[in-house]
């Protein structure tokens, strides 16, 4: 149980920081500091970061909780 909360915890963190950072890029495109490709690039790495790394970490905290435990 206590790894599923700090799962869902972590996950919603990650997504927050990935939300804002497209925002970022979204603000940046507007102010034609970078490209629509670069854009395009950037938030599809990040997503996908973000989806990688939220299903990564519960067997991370699995392994933590072990040695703790």
């Amino acid at each position: 149980m206590p790894v599923i909360m700090t799962s869902v915890f972590s996950a919603i963190i990650i997504f927050i920081t990935v939300f804002s950072m497209i925002k970022v890029l979204s603000i940046a495109y507007k102010r034609k500091e970078i490209s629509m490709s670069k854009y395009r690039v950037y938030a599809t790495f990040f997503i996908v970061a973000g989806i990688l790394v939220a299903a990564i970490i519960p067997f991370g905290y699995q392994k933590i909780y072990e040695m703790i435990l």
